[in-house]
Parts: C-alpha cells; structure tokens; sequence
C-alpha cells in the first residue's frame, strides 16, 4: 500500500470489501488529480445501464458517423454526474483541454473529444465518464487510512483493455493480492 503522503495521481484506487458506500462497491477509480486540496477520479470499471453513448451524443446535438467505434457510457463517480469525462491515450489532445496524467493518459473534458470520437477520430484509447469521485482535503487520506481503499500502478492493459467486470480483481492481482482472500468482514470484531 502506498504511504498516505505520496501523490496518487495516474495510479489506480481499488475499493475494498466494506467501503461502506455502496457506490464504489468493487470500484477501480483512475486517479485525476492529487494534492494536499483533495483529489478526483474516475471509476473505470462501473457501464451505466440507464445510458448508451446516444444519448450523451443526441443532448450535445452531435451526430454520430457510421465510423463511430462502440463506446459505452461508465458511471465515473456520483460528482457532476451530468457531466462528461474522457480517459484516454496521449495521441489525442484537445486544443490543450486536455490535462496529461502521467506519461500514458490524459483526462479531457470537452465537446470536442466527443465529437471527434463520433466521427470516428479521437484517441485510439478511451473510456467516457458521466461524473467523477472526488474527495476534499485529506478526506481520500482517512479513507485510504480506515483500509477502504489500496492503490497500484495503473497500466493501460488494466485501464484500457480488461473487461470492465475483471478490472478490480486484475488490480488486485497486480499487487499480488487474492480477491478470494478478502471478505467484506475483514477488520471487524
């Protein structure tokens, strides 16, 4: 587990058995943004049933391309949940609205990465995001310090292209750890 001082930006936050926020229940949330002011992410790994890319096209009056690759629409986080979130490779950059996170990916929050993406450009990687997780000072710290969450490195093969229903046992895996071995009561008496 990483120190509670060291910045988690571009690593990966993987919610334990027992969070207790049913929410984030099984949730791997790419880190955003890390600093002494709180943090935000982005779960990658929760689709929304409730909303296809259509409809987040159809309310921006974008129209999608016959070239348009399949995108489904995940549940970032239950902040500004009507708002849109792109997670993506770096060989795409929006007019500088894009913020790098780390070497391997960018954040982008804007029309234009939709509907470049609806035409069937864009970034090669991508995951979009209705709303965001975010934790104000200190408060990610207590959680992370209660065993809510662990953190590992987030490797574009576990962001990008594990299915969403392995990405939280792949994280876990990639710290060594044994999803079988957790138990939602694990820690209490």
């Amino acid at each position: 587990m990483e120190p509670q001082s060291s910045d988690l930006t571009g690593k990966l936050l993987i919610a334990m058995p027992g969070i207790g926020d049913p929410r984030f229940e099984n949730a791997v949330v790419f880190m955003c943004a890390h600093s002494p002011e709180g943090a935000m992410g982005l779960m990658i790994n929760k689709r929304s049933e409730e909303i296809a890319v259509a409809d987040v096209l159809d309310q921006l009056e974008i129209r999608p391309s016959p070239d348009m690759r399949p995108l489904p629409v995940h549940f970032g986080g239950p902040v500004e949940i009507g708002r849109g979130f792109v997670l993506h490779s770096t060989d795409y950059d929006a007019d500088h609205a894009s913020m790098e996170v780390g070497d391997a990916y960018a954040m982008t929050a804007s029309r234009d990465i939709l509907r470049d993406m609806a035409l069937g450009s864009g970034p090669a990687e991508r995951i979009l995001c209705l709303g965001y997780a975010g934790w104000g000072p200190g408060q990610l710290e207590g959680e992370i310090a209660q065993n809510g969450w662990l953190s590992c490195d987030a490797s574009p093969e576990i962001v990008f292209e594990t299915p969403d229903a392995q990405k939280w046992e792949a994280a876990l895996l990639s710290l060594g750890v044994s999803p079988a071995l957790l138990s939602g009561d694990a820690g209490r008496a």
